[in-house]
C-alpha cells in the first residue's frame, strides 16, 4: 500500500518525495511495525528487573550473525543495484559503490563509538552499523557521490549505537536484534539525507521527505496497531512463560538447537563414561 504511494505513481510521487530503493517505503515500514509489535508483545522473560535494571541477554552465535550480515551486504547489491531498473553501466556502478561505501562507513563508526563508550569494540554493534549504513544509503544511492555516501553511512553508524541504547534502556522496549534502530531510525535518516546531499538537495526536498516519512509512519503504526491488537486479543502473540524459558526450539520442534551436555540429556554422559571406561582401564 505505502509502496504504491511512491513507486506506483501515487500522491507521494506527485508531491516530489524521493525514495530510490526503500529507506522509508521498505525499511521504516518494518521499523515502525517492529516498534508497535515489540510494545504489544512485551519484553522477554528476565530482560528487565523489577527495579528497572536492564539485563543483557547475549546472542547465541556471533559467527552466524556476522555471516548473516555479510550475506545481507552482498544481497544489497541486488537490492539497490536492481532498483536502477536498467542495465545502464554508469548508474548501476555508482549505486554499487555508494551502497558498499556507506555500509563500510557505518560498520566502522558504530564499532568505534562502542569502543569509545564501552571500552571494547562491540562486534554486534559494528554488524548493526553495517546494516545501518546500508539502510541509510538506500533512499538516495543513485544521487550521491562517494564522499556523500560515506558521510551518510557514518552518521547512520553513530545513530544506530545511541538508538539501540535509548530503545533498550530508556524506552524499555525489548528489541533483541536492534531492528527498530537499524530500520526505523536509520531509514528516517537516509530518507532525510536525500534533501541534504546529492542531486536533489534543498530545503523544499527536505519538506517532501518529511511528508513522506510522516505519511508512511502514521499509516504503518495504525495498521500494525490494529492488526497486532486483534491478534493479541484472539490468537495471542506469545507462548506461555514455561515454553519461553525452555526455548521455542524445544516447544515448536521438540529439539534443542544448542544442547547443553552439562544438563546430561538422555543419559548422554553415563553412556559416554561406559564407552570410555575399558580404554581408560587398559591405559
Amino acid at each position: 500500500i505505502t509502496g504504491a504511494w511512491k513507486w506506483g505513481g501515487g500522491f507521494l510521487d506527485e508531491l516530489g518525495f524521493y525514495d530510490f530503493a526503500g529507506s522509508t517505503i521498505v525499511h521504516s515500514v518494518g521499523g515502525w511495525g517492529a516498534l508497535v509489535l515489540a510494545i504489544l508483545l512485551g519484553p522477554r522473560v528476565g530482560k528487565y528487573g523489577k527495579d528497572g535494571t536492564v539485563h543483557v541477554i547475549p546472542g547465541s552465535n556471533l559467527s552466524l550473525a556476522a555471516i548473516g550480515v555479510f550475506l545481507l551486504w552482498f544481497g544489497w547489491f541486488g537490492f539497490n543495484g536492481g532498483s536502477v531498473l536498467t542495465a545502464d553501466a554508469a548508474t548501476v556502478s555508482l549505486v554499487l559503490v555508494t551502497t558498499s561505501m556507506a555500509a563500510a562507513a557505518g560498520g566502522l563508526t558504530a564499532g568505534f563509538v562502542s569502543w569509545l563508550r564501552d571500552g571494547k569494540p562491540d562486534l554486534s554493534m559494528a554488524l548493526n552499523g553495517i546494516l545501518a549504513g546500508l539502510v541509510g544509503i538506500t533512499a538516495g544511492a543513485d544521487l550521491m557521490v562517494v564522499w556523500e555516501s560515506v558521510v551518510i553511512g557514518a552518521v547512520a553508524g553513530v545513530l544506530v549505537y545511541f538508538s539501540v541504547v535509548f530503545v533498550d534502556q530508556t524506552l524499555k522496549v525489548d528489541d533483541p536484534v536492534g531492528a527498530i534502530s537499524v530500520h526505523l531510525v536509520c531509514g528516517v535518516w537516509g530518507t532525510l539525507a536525500v534533501g541534504l546531499f546529492g542531486d536533489l538537495a534543498g530545503l523544499a526536498q527536505v519538506g517532501y521527505q518529511l511528508a513522506g516519512i510522516a505519511a508512511v509512519g502514521a499509516f504503518t503504526v495504525l495498521f500494525c496497531g490494529v492488526v497486532g491488537g486483534l491478534l493479541k486479543a484472539t490468537l495471542g502473540l506469545r507462548v506461555d512463560r514455561r515454553e519461553e524459558v525452555e526455548g521455542l526450539d524445544l516447544g515448536e520442534h521438540a529439539m534443542r538447537a544448542y544442547p547443553d551436555f552439562a544438563m546430561n540429556p538422555n543419559g548422554y554422559l553415563e553412556e559416554l563414561a561406559e564407552e570410555t571406561a575399558p580404554a581408560a582401564a587398559q591405559a
